[in-house]
């Protein structure tokens, strides 16, 4: 978040859906302008991906960032594909930390040692940026973050980046026992 503070323009917009990912953006970024974010009110996951394509589309000429979980992608991933068939030169942030982490959060809170259902097998998000004609690169360590960054803003057409997290990191202040 710091880096993309330092590196956005002020009317850059950034979206996002529901998950524990998001609580970094709104913690930790400081948004300079009015009609720069665009985020669910009531939890929605999947919401960051269809609204960033809105919003370049509306506004072409700014910069605008999808920040989302894995989990969160995959509602509406196929609109990554809407963003390279019209153009819409988004770039998406997934961090990926392989499970369903708000909901896992809340099942280990009120029935510990009876996680069900967050587990989550994941494609190579990378390669299905690219095979619908879009820039997609991973990043395992924080120092690749700036350069993976700058590659996919100048890349001239929708970019993702894949963030590879550790699972425990639940959210700014939690961590899980995994």
């Amino acid at each position: 978040m710091a880096h993309l503070g330092k590196v956005l323009p002020e009317d850059a917009i950034l979206t996002n859906g529901a998950g524990n990912y998001s609580a970094w953006l709104h913690r930790y970024y400081r948004y300079r302008r009015w009609r720069t974010q665009l985020a669910p009110t009531s939890g929605s996951m999947g919401y960051g991906l269809p609204a960033a394509v809105a919003a370049k589309l509306t506004h072409p000429d700014r910069t605008v960032i999808c920040l989302a979980g894995d989990g969160c992608f995959q509602m509406t991933m196929q609109e990554f594909g809407t963003a390279c068939q019209y153009g819409a030169n988004i770039v998406v942030i997934i961090s990926n930390n392989g499970m369903y982490g708000t909901i896992r959060m809340h099942q280990e809170k009120n029935y510990p040692g009876r996680v069900s259902g967050t587990q989550m097998v994941n494609p190579d998000f990378a390669a299905l940026a690219q095979s619908y004609g879009g820039h997609g690169e991973t990043v395992t360590a924080t120092d690749e973050f700036p350069a993976a960054l700058e590659r996919a803003m100048s890349a001239g057409r929708p970019a993702l980046i894949e963030l590879r997290v550790d699972p425990a990191a639940l959210s700014p202040r939690l961590t899980l026992k995994v």
